[in-house]
């Protein structure tokens, strides 16, 4: 998998634990082993920016996810076949807020959004009530198990 992180914000975040998160997502949804994605932390000018430009929204956000070649999940037998996963954009400064109000770590909060947007770059979608509880659901079963593996490193 080619998964690149880049940092452009002045927050100093552990990008290798990002990019093993973002493996363990792709190959718990069957993902194709040569699906590109990438990750970019951008500050809140940049993320306002974003917002405004394509969702027509004022203000920075936390995450925006932007899809290139429409993948979905696969399955076992049927992976996902390879392409242009896309990219999800973080804002750190706006996930420090959230992250403070929540009351765990940063770290934890770029993870959960990383999730988020990488459910939505494979079609998952929150607008209806059934939506939201399968993805939500599901955001949450891979972030236990990333945190499990995680602690058997």
């Amino acid at each position: 998998m080619s998964i690149e992180v880049n940092n452009e914000s002045a927050v100093e975040i552990d990008e290798e634990v990002l990019q093993r998160l973002a493996v363990y997502v792709l190959d718990a949804l069957h993902v194709h082993a040569d699906a590109e994605l990438a990750i970019v932390l951008v500050d809140e000018g940049a993320m306002e920016q974003l917002h405004v430009q394509w969702m027509d929204e004022p203000g920075p956000t936390d995450v925006l996810s932007f899809p290139m070649d429409e993948l979905r999940p696969g399955s076992e037998d049927n992976p996902a076949p390879p392409g242009l996963l896309g990219d999800v954009v973080l804002c750190p400064q706006v996930a420090e807020a959230q992250a403070r109000t929540a009351g765990h770590p940063l770290i934890d909060e770029l993870l959960l959004l990383t999730t988020h947007g990488m459910l939505h770059l494979l079609g998952f979608d929150h607008a209806e009530p059934e939506d939201e509880k399968e993805m939500f659901g599901l955001q949450r079963d891979l972030l236990v198990g990333f945190t499990m593996q995680e602690r058997r490193r």
